[in-house]
């Protein structure tokens, strides 16, 4: 059932990921052309098939052992095919070449040469041969008793370095077994981003060992809003959970098995609640609060003029980066409310000092300093694009914040709301952006909202863009929020609506 929830991944990820093309084109002969998803950059046929018997052979070179193990595992597991593993043998069945001097101005390319009796799968990186890999598992079929593929040679390379599923478990806690079906489905669309968002107003789901309330109080609410944002309709079901970090470091570990970075997202400084409803000090209004089960955008936000608060996020961050072997950190940043700031005389005492006119600034003024503190861990950090002190959302423009700061050029840029001209203008201030704009890639909009044909066409890459600028486009990513999405037959739904 979980695989029904990426069918939008395969037509987002066709269209934009690899050949910027789809064709699964249906034949009438016995030799069909291939049904491959995404669609490599280019297939040459021979009107041949190949035909794998129950036990073969698979000779690998030495640093893709991980890889030719995957296979192995695939063979016998889908196709009822043995196979025997023999480092650098002269003949195989299957041979798996890692070859430095193949296609090295493409990263991760790869080439499945089965124009012969044997099947050769050549990449210059560990990735681009478990890239092949999955491509074959595609076009291998089995009938009438045999395994067989038409002879071919396929030759691919993915069009951006950033193919990214995002998965929201604040509003809703899936669990271990989940996310690595998850990973398993990313791995077959060669999607190489797992970003996961941990923390938000409805729930924390990530052990912090210095903060044991976090995952005593933050993680667990007592109802939750139903139907649609601001119904004020309640389920009266208790949710929580979070993950170990004992768990944490096995998915991370599966997932580098599948090529998957995986890229954790604490938010800050706003959709903060559950973090405040732990520690009430760490909010501007120190007051004690309960995990919202409402949805939408809250006002708490984290008091960042205060030290100790500023301590308690370095702290938080430093487990995250023990944890999590990413070199980019995703902070959030997006729709922080600034109501409470603005109730706050140490809030605008914080201001005066450091000669900052709005909350915008004020904002960016924070980012920057935990960008330059991941930049001290060799980290980098990414954030929505209200990171740049822009105004992208209503409630914000009533309280003069227009921003006059300048975000850390070091800084990623991750689009989600705004118009064209904003990330142009990043891209032209030098910062390299990631584009899921959320009327394409929002994962848990409707079909009436996102249709298949509107996901096929949308392009990361603006046409206003120069060829320089367009580099800077590092890629996209689908969006799975989960205000609506309690369970996983209900990710199935939303998608098949």
């Amino acid at each position: 059932m979980l695989k029904k929830i990426f069918i939008l991944f395969w037509v987002i990820f066709s269209s934009s990921i690899y050949a910027s093309r789809y064709q699964c084109d249906s034949q009438t002969d016995k030799l069909e052309e291939f049904c491959i998803i995404p669609f490599p950059q280019s297939i040459s046929y021979y009107d041949d098939v190949l035909k794998l018997r129950s036990k073969v052979t698979i000779s690998y070179s030495p640093n893709v052992i991980n890889e030719a193990q995957a296979l192995s595992l695939y063979l016998e597991r889908d196709f009822s095919i043995k196979s025997q593993l023999i480092q650098n043998a002269r003949t195989a069945d299957i041979i798996l070449l890692q070859d430095s001097l193949f296609m090295m101005d493409k990263d991760e390319a790869y080439q499945l040469d089965m124009s012969k009796n044997n099947i050769v799968m050549r990449s210059s990186s560990t990735a681009g041969i478990f890239y092949c890999i999955q491509t074959f598992r595609q076009i291998l079929t089995k009938a009438n008793g045999y395994n067989f593929v038409r002879k071919a040679i396929i030759t691919d390379y993915p069009a951006f370095s950033w193919r990214a599923f995002m998965l929201d478990e604040a509003r809703y806690f899936k669990g271990k077994q989940v996310v690595l079906d998850i990973l398993d489905r990313m791995a077959e669309l060669k999607m190489n981003i797992f970003h996961w968002h941990l923390t938000d107003d409805q729930g924390w789901r990530i052990e912090i060992k210095k903060y044991p309330k976090l995952t005593e109080i933050g993680v667990f609410r007592d109802s939750t809003e139903i139907e649609r944002f601001g119904s004020n309709i309640y389920d009266g079901v208790p949710h929580g959970g979070y993950y170990t970090q004992e768990e944490i470091k096995q998915i991370i570990d599966y997932a580098s098995k599948l090529h998957i970075q995986i890229i954790p997202e604490i938010e800050m400084p706003g959709h903060a609640s559950a973090a405040i409803a732990s520690y009430p000090q760490l909010g501007t209004m120190s007051q004690e609060i309960r995990v919202p089960g409402k949805l939408g955008v809250h006002y708490n936000v984290f008091n960042i003029s205060d030290v100790n608060v500023i301590g308690f996020l370095k702290d938080v961050l430093d487990e995250v980066i023990a944890l999590f072997p990413s070199d980019i950190i995703h902070i959030g940043g997006d729709e922080v409310r600034y109501d409470q700031w603005l109730a706050s005389k140490e809030i605008g005492d914080y201001m005066k000092k450091n000669h900052l006119s709005s909350f915008a600034d004020l904002q960016v003024h924070f980012t920057n300093y935990i960008s330059h503190y991941l930049a001290d861990k060799n980290k980098r950090m990414i954030g929505w694009n209200e990171i740049t002190g822009a105004v992208v959302n209503d409630y914000q423009e009533n309280l003069s914040n227009k921003s006059n700061s300048k975000l850390s050029k070091r800084s990623i840029i991750h689009f989600w709301k705004g118009d064209l001209q904003l990330m142009k203008k990043a891209i032209n201030e030098g910062y390299e952006v990631v584009n899921s704009f959320h009327n394409y890639t929002y994962l848990d909009y409707s079909t009436t909202e996102i249709s298949l044909k509107k996901a096929y066409e949308f392009n990361p890459v603006p046409d206003v863009l120069d060829d320089r600028q367009k580099k800077q486009v590092l890629g996209l990513g689908c969006q799975m929020w989960g205000e609506f999405i309690p369970t996983v037959e209900s990710m199935n739904k939303k998608n098949l609506s």
